[in-house]
């Protein structure tokens, strides 16, 4: 199979299967979503969502949060997965939120990844979610499961997946894309063991052509 059969089918299957695929962080502004990728990296998102309703309640605005000092703070997010850095890193975020952009949060990922704790998969995951662009977010779901079914080829890194996946994906689907991607690596191709009996493209994936019985 040619890989423009390989996404063409693939993508057919999830427009038919989940078509509005989403982020499953609960939020309900940009600023809220953008602390809930924060804090989401390394850290499930049901754990994610356990710790956000008291410390969106505490801190409810860019200014609010940037007032915040480490030992107020800390506690809310203490159970979260490097609480220390992720901390400072809220703090240093809303802060420049204030004095760089006027407590909005920026649409452009020039911008995102100037703020502390935002690397390129979260201001991916912002401009794709909250902006409707189409942007491709690389976490460890979407790497493997791209790797794995054989969407991308030799891609050692998660910007060369990035490319080779946006390279290949119409730009209407792309954002959406990125949610099919991580629900099916979350829930269907986990890391350990990949449930194939389950899987509705199998037909399409690599992994599962060599890991088939052959009669």
């Amino acid at each position: 199979m040619k890989i423009k059969e390989k996404y063409e089918s693939i993508i057919n299957y999830f427009l038919t299967h989940q078509p509005e695929a989403e982020t499953e962080l609960h939020y309900e502004n940009p600023f809220q979503l953008l602390v809930a990728v924060i804090l989401s990296a390394q850290c499930t998102d049901k754990r994610v969502n356990l710790v956000t309703p008291p410390l969106f309640v505490a801190y409810p605005s860019p200014e609010k949060l940037a007032a915040a000092s480490f030992e107020e703070l800390f506690p809310f997010i203490r159970s979260i997965s490097y609480p220390n850095n992720k901390t400072k890193h809220l703090i240093g975020m809303a802060n420049m939120l204030v004095n760089d952009f006027s407590s909005a949060v920026p649409n452009q990922i020039s911008d995102l990844i100037k703020l502390p704790g935002v690397g390129r998969k979260t201001a991916n995951v912002i401009v794709s979610v909250v902006f409707d662009q189409p942007a491709m977010a690389v976490d460890t779901h979407v790497f493997r499961v791209s790797n794995r079914i054989g969407l991308t080829k030799n891609a050692k890194t998660p910007l060369a997946v990035e490319q080779q996946l946006v390279k290949h994906i119409p730009q209407e689907h792309t954002a959406v894309a990125h949610h099919w991607l991580i629900l099916h690596g979350r829930y269907v191709c986990m890391a350990r063991q990949p449930n194939c009996a389950v899987c509705g493209i199998s037909t399409y994936c690599n992994y599962y052509k060599k890991q088939a019985p052959k009669f």
